[in-house]
């Protein structure tokens, strides 16, 4: 207890918030490690959300998308990211650290994005899309108008889980020498110095905590009316792997 304190009182030291020729200051890793977050979250959700949003809609390529999902869970972050930092030159200035770190990031981030699109669009009812259909909405129409909405709050739910997992894995990028909140524990731990240490992993789940409980807000407040965690109310009926063949409409490319 006392040591979590200590901890408390090394982060709240104005001394600490500024860099200095021993050790980084609190500010400027804060910083780096949002950049590295926000960046591989970005890159993440652009490679995640369409394919998720296109498995969910069409029904195709879930049980490959498991699989590959569950693969890239089991990669050890730390000896992949030590891998690639070896292999990978520099890139027109890019540091070769920073590429590494995205390329990790983003693999960890892949498997919770993706569950969260492609199973947000499939808690949708059946009968809701089937109306839709009716009516003569296209299929573009169907997943941007329909799905999507309806959806949202499993969807959000998955970019709240790839937030937390991959700001808490960021902590790893200094052990490549990458600046970042892990830098407190890394430094701690050669320095012999355990309130830093202390320090660093409680300024890392303070961030996560607040970044969780801001993407709860924004998830709450995107779930329409009538819909609780991201399910419609009412039966819904299960969908077969193979939407296409139990419903009638073209295919997504329809009004392009």
């Amino acid at each position: 207890m006392n040591l979590i304190l200590q901890g408390f009182a090394w982060i709240f030291d104005p001394a600490h918030w500024r860099a200095s020729s021993t050790s980084a200051g609190i500010g400027e890793a804060l910083a780096q490690h949002l950049f590295l977050t926000f960046l591989s979250l970005l890159v993440t959700v652009i490679i995640a959300l369409p394919l998720g949003l296109f498995i969910g809609h069409s029904g195709k390529g879930r049980s490959l998308a498991i699989i590959a999902s569950n693969v890239s869970r089991a990669v050890p972050s730390l000896g992949l990211l030590t891998v690639l930092g070896l292999i990978i030159p520099d890139i027109r200035g890019i540091q070769t650290n920073l590429i590494a770190d995205v390329i990790v990031f983003v693999l960890l981030g892949i498997p919770s994005m993706l569950a969260g699109a492609y199973a947000g669009l499939e808690s949708v009812d059946r009968q809701t899309i089937d109306a839709a259909r009716a009516i003569g909405m296209t299929e573009w129409q169907i997943l941007f108008k329909v799905e999507m909405p309806l959806g949202a709050g499993l969807i959000l739910g998955g970019l709240r889980s790839t937030t937390l997992q991959i700001v808490a894995t960021v902590t790893i990028a200094s052990f490549l020498g990458q600046l970042s909140l892990g830098t407190f524990l890394i430094d701690g731990l050669t320095q012999g110095n355990f309130v830093k240490m202390m320090a660093g992993a409680i300024l890392v789940a303070a961030l996560a905590l607040i970044l969780d409980g801001l993407l709860a807000v924004v998830q709450r407040c995107v779930s329409p009316r009538g819909v609780s965690g991201g399910t419609t109310k009412g039966k819904n009926t299960a969908r077969s792997g193979a939407r296409a063949a139990t419903t009638t409409g073209t295919p997504i490319t329809e009004g392009i």
